[in-house]
């Protein structure tokens, strides 16, 4: 077995993954009503708590993804989803909340970069 690494841009994609999704969560938590004072519709309470456990479980998933956790991956694409559907329902366009499936695919192809002839991709577990 080989010893895994990983290229250097991959890890400083995965740590600013980790300091934006803990920045997001703590907006959420702190800063909602300035977040969102643009908005048609109030936000309600119950879809900014699930805002919040969204960005904490990015970074909980950046965290594992550098623990070499491919379901991690996948843990991101489910979030995806969810924030999808969750500003779908706060009233942005289907245009504006599809954005956010932009970083699912990025976050994709920044682990195919190979370090050693091995991609991030291939060492995640």
């Amino acid at each position: 077995m080989h010893s895994k690494k990983r290229h250097g841009c991959v890890t400083a994609w995965l740590a600013l993954m980790i300091v934006t999704n803990a920045m997001t969560a703590i907006a959420y938590l702190f800063f909602d009503d300035k977040l969102f004072q643009g908005l048609e519709n109030p936000m309600s309470q119950s879809t900014l708590f699930l805002l919040t456990c969204t960005g904490a479980a990015n970074l909980f998933f950046a965290l594992m993804l550098l623990q070499w956790k491919k379901w991690a991956f996948w843990g991101f694409g489910a979030s995806s989803v969810v924030i999808l559907i969750v500003n779908m329902s706060i009233g942005l366009s289907f245009g504006q909340s599809a954005i956010g499936l932009i970083g699912i695919v990025l976050l994709f192809a920044i682990l195919q970069i190979k370090e050693g002839g091995v991609s991030a991709w291939e060492n995640l577990e």
